[in-house]
């Protein structure tokens, strides 16, 4: 049988992720669909909407079979690191055979194309020469493909499904992995789009979730946590600035001085950025600096998988990986005892509690089962 493995912040989950299921599923045949899923941080520096059980839960009943958790050093990190610490566990489980991504352009050939070229030695000398010219990193990357692989395929990373997908091929070949990846035409609003009649964004059904238009339980956002977030950047030094990740080429520098002009944290982003500095990235290195989190932080591999929940084919799924995983499979909360890196998530987790609407308490990553369907 296939297991098909996706990668998701589900930051809601929404019909159109339940469409990418459908569509997985009519690709591979009646597969199992195991879940990569960020926790409760997510890649644009922010906090999920929804905490990670609540989504979980969401997940499982929209059709996938198993989820497990990203942790927060790779969630909430560039497209490279976030593809990177996800196809690991995903390859790390034994027992995923495809990779399956939402892209604009539906064509996984020209994406792989892309992947291959990046990943070439012309391609890195090429993006050298754009960054010398203080170009941003996302335009330099799109510049060297560009010079190689024609403007066509080069536009393709202007696009944000299609670049993730771009990445996780490249973590698959750095991975040498035997997955295969496939890849489901997004349908509906795109990224950070609005409003559409069957398949809105995600960013839009946070909206409505945040002004309290759509129905949730104690959503959260840095928003309600925000004095909080500012009173621990305040407190850092250059010194913790400079060990942030993608904190290079002065960035530190301007975040620190940007944290002791800005009152909230949209000025901080507004005072830190300038051409060269993309809004995420200064979103991502203040999320991890109020998190007291360092780059030194994140490991060069993941270190466990992270059961957040199971059907009754993903408990099928669990017994194969008892005896195929390459990972300890942790699926109580007590097993994360004394593991380093699940003790640095429980405490991202409390601060987490105290970005939601109604503060939440301390221990909740000890105290919380998986959910089970």
């Amino acid at each position: 049988m296939a297991v098909a493995g996706i990668i998701a912040e589900y930051n809601p989950f929404h019909a159109g992720h339940a469409l990418h299921i459908r569509e997985t599923r009519r690709l591979l045949g009646d597969c199992a669909v195991a879940v990569v899923m960020s926790g409760h941080f997510v890649q644009r520096g922010d906090c999920a909407v929804l905490d990670k059980w609540t989504r979980a839960r969401a997940a499982l009943e929209g059709g996938a079979d198993l989820v497990l958790e990203l942790p927060t050093v790779w969630a909430a990190s560039s497209a490279e690191s976030f593809a990177r610490g996800a196809v690991e566990l995903l390859a790390a489980s034994g027992v995923v055979t495809h990779l399956s991504f939402g892209s604009e352009g539906g064509d996984v050939e020209a994406l792989q194309q892309v992947a291959a070229c990046l990943d070439s030695g012309a391609c890195q000398a090429g993006l050298r020469r754009f960054l010398d010219e203080g170009m941003p990193f996302a335009a330099c990357r799109q510049a060297a493909v560009r010079d190689m692989l024609g403007r066509d395929l080069a536009g393709l990373l202007s696009q944000p499904n299609n670049n993730l997908g771009v990445e996780y091929i490249r973590a698959l070949n750095a991975l040498d992995s035997q997955i295969r990846p496939v890849t489901v035409l997004r349908a509906g609003a795109g990224h950070d789009g609005g409003e559409h009649p069957r398949y809105p964004s995600a960013s839009f059904v946070r909206e409505k979730i945040l002004a309290g238009e759509l129905d949730a339980e104690n959503p959260a956002s840095l928003k309600y946590g925000e004095r909080g977030a500012l009173a621990l950047l305040r407190a850092m030094d250059e010194e913790d600035f400079a060990a942030l990740p993608d904190c290079g080429e002065g960035l530190s520098n301007r975040i620190l001085r940007a944290v002791r002009q800005g009152r909230t944290l949209e000025e901080v982003y507004s005072l830190s950025k300038t051409k060269r500095y993309a809004h995420a990235r200064i979103r991502r290195a203040a999320l991890w600096g109020a998190l007291g989190l360092r780059a030194c932080d994140r490991p060069g591999h993941p270190a466990y998988l992270r059961v957040l929940g199971a059907s009754g084919r993903g408990r099928e799924l669990l017994r194969e990986m008892k005896d195929r995983a390459a990972l300890p499979v942790l699926t109580k909360p007590a097993h994360g005892k004394g593991i380093p890196l699940l003790e640095l998530e429980a405490r991202c987790t409390d601060f987490y509690q105290l970005c939601r609407k109604a503060p939440g308490p301390c221990g909740l990553e000890w105290t919380t089962n998986p959910v089970m369907l």
